[in-house]
């Protein structure tokens, strides 16, 4: 029997997080957006995750370690980088430690053709959608048939460093589609945000650090650095926005 290879094909379109030549994601454009949080079969559109970024030319890439529970062994360099206590040492941990990113799966107004997406965003962003969901004046803003749909404002003020999100909820409630078979077709389009980024292995995690160290010192300081850190390339076990590098992570 022969390799599927029109499998093969929506194998590497769910990893790259493609769905028939479209994004499974959704990033706000400067100015405003609107959108509709769809609901998920779980009752929780706000799903958490951890990443590393900024090391070397790798994109963004789930934690080992806060994800899965996995030993992981970039986060024991981040760990023996902060205990060495310098203020390279601190810098550094802190660049490649992880960090928390949030995905809703979305309907973007004027763009339902394209389906539902995830909209990844920071923790300010989550807070102020957690308080939203929890105020009674609106109810569940995700509800099909009377939810309301957000105002998403994106962009970078003037003197800001980096870009900024402010929600605002419409006043007036609205169905999610306008007939019961597009709310049904959106419903069961929702991505699954715990199967579209690729999973990686402690080895292969280890095989970035490695090519990192290598990259940041050269072959023979790599060596030293790494001993100084607690031997971090053993088989066992200037700085981006997180904005800039979410960004990398999603194209």
């Amino acid at each position: 029997m022969s390799i599927n290879f029109d499998k093969m094909k929506e194998k590497l379109a769910k990893v790259q997080g493609r769905d028939n030549g479209k994004s499974s994601f959704w990033r706000p454009q400067d100015g405003e957006n609107t959108v509709r949080i769809v609901p998920t079969a779980d009752g929780d559109p706000f799903k958490e995750f951890w990443f590393h970024y900024n090391v070397g030319k790798n994109p963004g890439f789930l934690s080992p370690k806060k994800n899965f529970g996995e030993d992981c062994p970039l986060d024991d360099f981040v760990r023996n980088l902060f205990n060495e206590g310098t203020e390279d040492s601190i810098k550094m941990a802190k660049n490649l430690m992880a960090r928390q990113r949030f995905f809703s799966p979305v309907l973007v107004r004027e763009e339902e053709e394209l389906g539902v997406r995830l909209w990844g965003y920071g923790k300010l962003a989550y807070q102020e959608l957690l308080s939203l969901v929890l105020n009674p004046e609106y109810g569940d803003i995700t509800d099909v048939n009377e939810g309301t749909d957000l105002t998403i404002t994106y962009g970078k003020p003037p003197g800001a460093q980096f870009p900024q999100t402010s929600i605002t909820p419409r006043r007036r409630s609205s169905p999610l589609a306008e007939t019961q078979e597009e709310i049904t077709q959106h419903l069961e389009s929702v991505p699954d945000a715990s199967t579209v980024f690729e999973r990686k292995t402690p080895e292969q995690v280890q095989a970035m650090l490695d090519e990192f160290l290598l990259g940041e010192t050269g072959a023979e300081q790599s060596s030293t650095e790494t001993e100084k850190f607690g031997g971090a390339t053993s088989t066992n076990n200037d700085t981006k926005s997180v904005d800039e590098a979410f960004s990398e992570l999603l194209s």
